[in-house]
């Protein structure tokens, strides 16, 4: 037990006889030191509870009109810690449950007591209790590293429904904590058949490791996340699972556009190679063309000759557009309103909009200012907002336009519901000369692209098949 210690108990008995014959049983064990209190009534125990820590405690059941099963209660929300055990006259199986429920240790009948039976009591129960102290000072430890821990860490039932989580998991998608414990964490995939194919593969494979999903927070905003879970069984064998999500959206973000920059400086380079190599030739047909104008007179040759000048001139335009395309734009800052920008932006377009019918959807934030060059960017947001009509079928077309902004960034998105973009061909979607329509040489978002990297922002297309598109186009904020 507590050898070295006096161990102190508090002896709650309204028979004065029986406490003295159970602290003499108290006092014959050998090699422990025991101070006893006495508490004759329970509003008297109560009060030593309150104004004394003890070491353990006995509980007599009948305490005038209350038990010790009240007085055990009442003790505990008053700051009762120390183990109790229950005293009682004779054995009853339904207080002996009821007193374990309550938290009591023990169960004993008094005529039955002796000095060896109390020993062995006395000592199961400090040893208990010191057991459950040190639990206790863990859980309590582990709970403080836990909370403050940046990873966000989760533990759910099989069906999804959080079990506890830690407050970096409930600030990754946005909600507060009261809100994320009655969800469940399945519901935050973007994508069912992401959803469907990560609950087969847990409940079949039991772990899953670097599972790359895209996640939706409270608030809407997508995040491309890998998740690493496996099956746990918890002290009573329940099995549930236990998860950490690591928010992968800046190196996706930071990936993609080292790719695009890496596409696009690879595609002027090769511009620039294959206009050298063929307005070499160009010149040469052009110098023979303006010699042999000289020697024929027919009009024929000349019908001829002329056809020959305008495709040479086309083909010489188009590799000065392709040119323009992939070399940086040069870009003049000025400070502008983005809610005029794009109030003009949409003017221009607006007959567009209205022939086909589309409705017009504007959420603007005010009073935001950015350093553009408002032309160039027009250029941009324009071709971006024309694209967006085209997909849309007559007269059902939605066209929403929004602004926002957080201290670090001002977002701009362009929704539309039309025909969406394969996710094949959103990969592509930049690409000089690449276009899924029939009359388009696709140069527009080429040059979009280039425009909006000359900004120092980012663009982003999530597209779905039949739903729609959402560009959404991120500036740096300088306040």
């Amino acid at each position: 037990m507590f050898k070295g210690r006096t161990i102190k108990i508090l002896l709650v008995d309204d028979d004065e006889d029986d406490f003295f014959l159970t602290s003499e049983y108290i006092k014959e064990i050998k090699g422990q030191k025991f101070e006893i209190d006495w508490a004759y009534s329970f509003d008297n125990a109560l009060q030593k509870i309150k104004e004394k820590q003890y070491d353990l405690c006995f509980f007599d059941f009948l305490l005038g009109a209350k038990t010790g099963l009240d007085l055990l209660k009442t003790g505990t929300e008053n700051g009762l810690q120390a183990p109790v055990i229950l005293l009682t006259g004779k054995g009853d199986k339904n207080i002996d449950m009821e007193a374990m429920i309550l938290g009591a240790f023990d169960y004993l009948v008094k005529s039955e007591l002796d000095a060896e039976k109390l020993e062995r009591c006395i000592r199961y129960s400090l040893d208990r209790a010191n057991t459950l102290a040190t639990l206790r000072e863990s859980e309590r430890k582990y709970r403080n590293i836990f909370a403050q821990t940046k990873e966000a860490i989760f533990a759910t039932q099989l069906d999804g429904t959080f079990r506890y989580f830690t407050p970096a998991t409930a600030e990754l998608l946005g909600y507060t904590e009261e809100e994320l414990i009655r969800k469940k964490s399945y519901t935050t995939f973007v994508r069912s058949d992401e959803r469907l194919r990560f609950i087969m593969m847990l409940e079949k494979q039991g772990e899953i490791s670097n599972y790359e999903v895209e996640l939706v927070t409270k608030f809407g905003e997508r995040k491309q996340c890998s998740i690493h879970c496996n099956r746990q069984l918890d002290s009573e064998g329940v099995p549930y699972y236990l998860g950490i999500i690591h928010d992968i959206t800046s190196r996706k973000k930071d990936e993609r556009d080292s790719l695009l920059f890496e596409k696009m400086a690879a595609t002027g380079r090769l511009v620039r190679t294959l206009a050298h190599e063929v307005r070499n030739p160009l010149t040469n047909i052009n110098l023979s063309l303006d010699q042999m104008g000289e020697d024929f007179e027919d009009e024929d040759a000349q019908f001829f000759m002329d056809i020959i000048r305008r495709n040479s001139q086309r083909i010489n335009d188009l590799i000065t557009e392709l040119l323009n395309t992939s070399k940086p734009s040069e870009v003049i800052f000025s400070r502008h309103d983005l809610t005029e920008v794009l109030e003009t932006t949409i003017e221009q377009a607006i007959d567009r909009i209205n022939l086909k019918g589309i409705h017009l959807k504007k959420n603007f934030t005010p009073d935001i200012w950015l350093d553009l060059d408002k032309s160039k960017i027009q250029i941009a947001f324009l071709n971006i907002i024309i694209n967006a009509v085209e997909a849309m079928k007559e007269g059902e077309g939605v066209l929403e336009i929004s602004t926002s902004f957080n201290n670090k960034s001002v977002i701009i998105t362009i929704k539309d519901n039309g025909i969406g973009i394969s996710q094949e061909h959103v990969g592509r979607l930049f690409e000089p000369y690449f276009t899924s329509k029939n009359n388009g040489i696709g140069l527009g978002l080429a040059a979009t692209l280039n425009i909006i990297q000359s900004h120092k922002a980012r663009v982003e297309v999530d597209s779905e098949l039949n739903k729609g598109t959402v560009f959404t186009i991120t500036f740096s904020r300088v306040v």
